[in-house]
């Protein structure tokens, strides 16, 4: 399986989108903005299939960006991308050791991580990043569906567009059984490697919600409490994820 070179390009593609620049990726962030002008800046959350009233196809304008079906063409997204957190996938190694660190103000004054708090998914090698780069689009696979509207034409884009990063057979058939499966987040929580990791995978999930929608909320606070985070460091994390952008 490769999965550490999915989950590379899609942080690529979420730092591309996230400067404006398709230079790392498709530029969702400009398409979606672009497409939100034209209609009027409205929030066209009625169709689950991606498509508008105006008739604008939304997947059809999202390209083929994986991140952009991951993150912009779920229902009742506001098309200004206000709640598309790009910046936040981008680096989410870092911007979840930042939480940590800030975290422990005055506690450690070195404010290093200790060896049992677990490495950054962007220093990892190996069979360790591997399994950490699986436990961060699983995450985002379950974020992504925690308001029930992915439907099975989006599953079917959502795997297209993953093969087109270059997945294996082994990664298509995974990301098929987590587009299916059951959203559970004591499963997903046992998946966590070490704190770091839990870090990672609440900021991951952060940055693919919108925390004003009900249904995304709870997941996110089942979440949080399935990874043992307190309430303060899902906060952390959270406001790390909104300044990230």
């Amino acid at each position: 399986m490769n999965a550490s070179k999915i989950l590379q390009q899609l942080m690529q593609q979420a730092g591309g989108s996230q400067k404006g620049s398709s230079s790392g990726g498709v530029d969702v962030k400009g398409m979606l903005s672009g497409l939100s002008k034209q209609l009027g800046g409205g929030d066209q959350g009625g169709k689950s299939s991606g498509g508008s009233s105006s008739g604008f196809d939304m997947k059809s304008l999202l390209g083929g960006g994986a991140m952009g079906m991951l993150v912009g063409s779920k229902r009742g997204r506001k098309l200004g991308g206000k709640a598309l957190k790009y910046g936040a996938i981008a680096g989410v190694g870092v911007l979840a050791w930042k939480a940590w660190q800030s975290s422990q103000a005055g506690k450690n004054a070195s404010g290093e991580q200790g060896s049992g708090e677990g490495e950054r998914v962007e220093v990892l090698n190996g069979e360790y990043q591997e399994r950490r780069s699986l436990e961060l689009l699983q995450a985002m696979i379950m974020a992504a569906r925690a308001d029930g509207h992915i439907d099975e034409q989006e599953q079917a884009l959502i795997t297209e567009q993953i093969d087109e990063l270059g997945a294996d057979r082994e990664m298509h058939n995974w990301v098929e059984r987590q587009l299916k499966a059951p959203l559970d987040a004591q499963a997903l929580a046992r998946e966590a490697d070490s704190p770091q990791a839990a870090r990672e995978m609440y900021l991951i999930s952060v940055a693919v919600t919108d925390e004003q929608n009900p249904m995304e909320r709870a997941w996110l606070d089942q979440l949080a409490s399935a990874l043992e985070l307190s309430p303060d460091m899902a906060r952390e994390l959270e406001q790390q994820a909104q300044q990230a952008g």
